[in-house]
């Protein structure tokens, strides 16, 4: 039998595309509290059911595809080429590795061509037939199929032949963009890779007492255990603060803090690290996706998975990676930029978003710099009061007017040739190191 939660969900993704859902419709439509009814539909929003719009409320939208694929197999390729699949059905399911473009000759060919490799050609029969023998697939461009006798060795072979309307050098940005988002995403650390597993930890149970607390506190780090109930589901937290003054005999289920923060195996490090210091938060509890635990993730966890993670090369250049290797520290607390056509909008300014990631950089930079220390930029305002042309040599000077144990408040102002272009408003919570 389903849980509510799940029952909730099914009942979300059962509701027309554009529909509003609220956390009281929910509970009344479901007969179930608001509570339960508001962890499912943040649990929706998690897994793209559902969005929130400001002033509008929580619609019901269509589930995207991932655009973020695990491994990129040829069914995939087929997707992002729209194209048509001719033969070799069966070998879809493989991954590439890598692909090659047909351009050369074909005894120059074989030293390119591997396994689960991608050959991307025209209409050379030849050349086809080659690329399957020697384990690549085909990817044939301009439109062009394929002759019989080369849908018959795919089949064989378990290798796809494939065609596109699109030509060669189109097909294989679009390729490379798909790899690299791929390897961009491998690089994001989440939750699942760091989080302590429920066998490794402590955790309480409802029918557990204050007693039981003292006895788990005594051999744990953390001062914080996760409560459940039947099924294993978490129901609350209870703390070292909510038993003060209370008797061994006294059910955790009367002293714990209900409806706690979590967060589940797919979420980022770097966005769960914002929500535990905001919060202050030393440990939060792991759940799958029906509310079972799975684990926690404590503060000193995300604190070693930021300090690897930080800085860290990665095999797929972000918009902030080419970013932050523009920006060059040409004196203290002063920094230049160069406005490179990426960067601007296509009306040749710089674009917004540029710009505050510039700012989020600049600030990054001089505190780590001072402090030697992690930190998370947690709020800017930021006024564009010139439009930054492309090309501009822009200064970056920002300035610390309030500094703090825990936080750290910027003034940062951006100057290009004609005077100053914008200013911004900074504010970051440092991160202790442990």
């Amino acid at each position: 039998m389903s849980t509510k939660h799940e029952q909730i969900l099914a009942f979300i993704e059962s509701l027309p595309i554009g529909d509003k859902l609220s956390v009281r419709l929910i509970a009344k439509e479901l007969s179930v509290s608001e509570g339960t009814a508001y962890r499912a539909i943040k649990e929706a929003e998690n897994i793209g059911l559902v969005t929130t719009i400001q002033r509008v409320g929580t619609i019901r939208i269509e589930t995207k595809n991932e655009a973020n694929i695990e491994n990129l197999t040829f069914e995939e390729i087929l997707k992002i080429i729209d194209g048509e699949l001719l033969g070799g059905e069966s070998g879809l399911n493989k991954t590439l590795n890598k692909f090659i473009i047909g351009a050369m000759k074909e005894d120059a060919m074989l030293r390119y061509i591997t396994e689960e490799s991608l050959m991307i050609i025209g209409n050379r029969e030849s050349a086809q037939k080659l690329s399957l023998e020697n384990g690549a697939a085909v990817l044939i461009t301009g439109g062009f199929r394929a002759d019989q006798d080369i849908i018959t060795l795919s089949d064989e072979l378990a290798l796809p032949v494939m065609t596109t309307s699109y030509d060669t050098f189109t097909v294989g940005s679009m390729i490379n963009r798909a790899m690299t988002d791929q390897l961009i995403k491998k690089e994001i650390m989440l939750i699942d890779s760091i989080y302590t597993r429920l066998e490794q930890t402590d955790y309480l149970t409802v029918e557990d007492t204050i007693f039981d607390y003292r006895i788990a506190n005594q051999s744990s780090q953390h001062t914080r255990f996760p409560v459940v109930g039947p099924n294993n589901r978490l129901v609350g937290i209870v703390t070292a603060k909510d038993i003060i003054g209370k008797e061994d005999s006294m059910l955790i289920k009367r002293v714990m803090t209900r409806e706690p923060a979590y967060t589940t195996t797919h979420m980022s490090v770097a966005s769960i690290s914002h929500t535990m210091i905001w919060d202050g938060l030393e440990v939060m509890p792991v759940v799958s996706d029906e509310m079972k635990l799975l684990g926690i993730v404590s503060r000193q966890d995300i604190m070693k998975a930021m300090q690897t993670q930080q800085r860290q090369p990665q095999t797929g250049e972000t918009i902030a990676d080419q970013i932050n290797q523009l920006i060059k520290e040409v004196a203290d607390e002063e920094y230049t930029f160069n406005v490179t056509p990426q960067m601007t909008n296509g009306m040749g300014t710089i674009s917004f978003g540029v710009l505050s990631e510039i700012i989020n950089e600049t600030a990054y930079l001089m505190l780590s710099n001072q402090n030697k220390r992690n930190l998370v930029v947690e709020q800017i305002q930021l006024h564009y009061l010139n439009l930054i042309q492309i090309g501009s040599d822009l200064t970056i000077k920002p300035k610390i007017f309030d500094k703090s144990r825990r936080s750290a408040r910027l003034d940062i102002e951006v100057y290009s040739e004609n005077g100053l272009a914008a200013k911004a408003f900074v504010i970051c919570q440092l991160l202790q190191k442990h």
